[in-house]
């Protein structure tokens, strides 16, 4: 992760009373339509979604802040990109233990993640019979991260030809989110008392 935004997620963690190394992280992943700008090698189809474009992999914390991101064409697996995601960054959150996921394979099972990364994979399902919307355990923070991006009007679609311009603009915009976030906490928090 960039070194803004890493520090300005190690703030907010602070400030609300939260150790700034994670214990555990959320993947989760975002389909979006390509504009014509974004070349045709670095965009995909979801015959499942029918959407033509690219997959956004967000890595969050508890509290929904980014600890990585990844753009890839979004014909790509959230396992395969969970590959690439969880190693990278337990190299940076030594004390991260626990993650969870909607996907596995071999390479991103519980057995793996143990043994290779030494962190627990909680793998969280819907279930079959349930229609319509179901909120489901610890899956609900990284959707809400995905919200809160796309209030950047950059993010709404994706309009970058490569994708680290993309992964850059997700950066971007969450720093904008954490340093509101500070700015919004300093002002709710009481002034020190002069002493005369």
């Amino acid at each position: 992760m960039a070194e803004l935004p890493g520090r300005l997620r190690e703030a907010v963690c602070r400030a609300e009373g939260r150790s700034p190394e994670p214990s555990a992280a959320v993947v989760g992943s975002q389909s979006v339509e390509a504009e014509a700008t974004v070349t045709h090698v670095s965009r995909g189809f979801d015959a499942g979604k029918k959407t033509n474009g690219r997959k956004r992999h967000l890595l969050t914390d508890t509290l929904g802040l980014l600890l990585a991101a990844l753009v890839t064409p979004v014909s790509t697996t959230d396992r395969d990109a969970a590959r690439v995601l969880l190693p990278a960054t337990k190299k940076h959150f030594r004390g991260w233990r626990r993650s969870g996921r909607t996907a596995v394979t071999p390479a991103t099972s519980p057995t793996w993640t143990v043994q290779h990364l030494r962190v627990v994979l909680d793998i969280v399902r819907r279930s079959d019979d349930v229609q319509g919307f179901q909120v489901l355990p610890r899956r609900w923070v990284v959707e809400r991260s995905f919200v809160r991006l796309l209030r950047s009007r950059r993010l709404v679609g994706d309009y970058e030809r490569r994708a680290d311009t993309s992964e850059s603009v997700i950066l971007w915009s969450m720093t904008m989110l954490m340093s509101r976030r500070l700015a919004v906490q300093r002002r709710q928090s009481p002034a020190p008392a002069r002493t005369a």
